[in-house]
């Protein structure tokens, strides 16, 4: 991931009235996609500052214990603030400095295309995942075209600065599948949702 601080809290602070209308759509797919899940641990890995963490928690019963990570101090120390019923710690998505397989279900939301060696980030996902791992990632060209509608990046044609990854609905669900068994896709605009399971079952009991 590039050394600059991204910004990832102005699409919940500072967006248009349309925004809003759109991460609902995101959260209600990943509450469809989690809600029938039998789990009992749950980490978010690159956590930003912790908007998605506070939804996560709302979304996951209380029973069910949640931790968050993100690398920047600036970041976890705004995620531990915003959440202070969960623990959160400066972890690198390459380095997770957990078990393997310590977690029933893992979130990655938003973050693999800002990585430079994203197959090393599933890589270490997959390790600390027990069963379920939820990914999602901008739906490709729709995120370029809604960011150039709305007059957004258009010297970077709709390129959103920190995005070095770029992957279609169908690209990133057969890229996910080389790593884990894709279960399950959902497409809110303008993103692309796997749900997938890690592919160690011996581990499991």
């Amino acid at each position: 991931m590039s050394e600059a601080v991204q910004d990832f809290a102005s699409k919940y602070t500072r967006a248009n009235w349309i925004a809003p209308r759109l991460l609902e759509g995101y959260f209600s797919c990943l509450s469809e996609l989690t809600g029938p899940l039998a789990v009992r641990s749950v980490l978010e890995v690159g956590c930003g500052e912790g908007f998605s963490t506070r939804r996560l928690r709302a979304m996951l019963p209380a029973s069910v214990s949640l931790r968050a990570g993100d690398l920047d101090d600036r970041l976890v120390a705004a995620a531990a603030r915003a959440n202070p019923d969960v623990p959160v710690r400066r972890e690198s998505v390459y380095q997770l400095p957990h078990a393997g397989g310590a977690f029933d279900l893992v979130f990655c939301l938003e973050v693999l295309e800002h990585m430079d060696d994203p197959a090393a980030a599933l890589s270490e996902l997959c390790r600390v995942c027990r069963r379920y791992l939820v990914l999602s990632v901008p739906r490709e060209p729709l995120w370029r075209v809604l960011n150039m509608a709305r007059l957004k990046y258009l010297s970077r044609l709709g390129a959103t600065p920190g995005h070095i990854q770029s992957w279609s609905r169908g690209g990133f669900v057969r890229w996910a599948g080389r790593s884990c068994r894709v279960l399950d896709v959902r497409n809110p605009v303008p993103f692309t949702i796997v749900l997938a399971e890690a592919n160690h079952p011996k581990d499991r009991p």
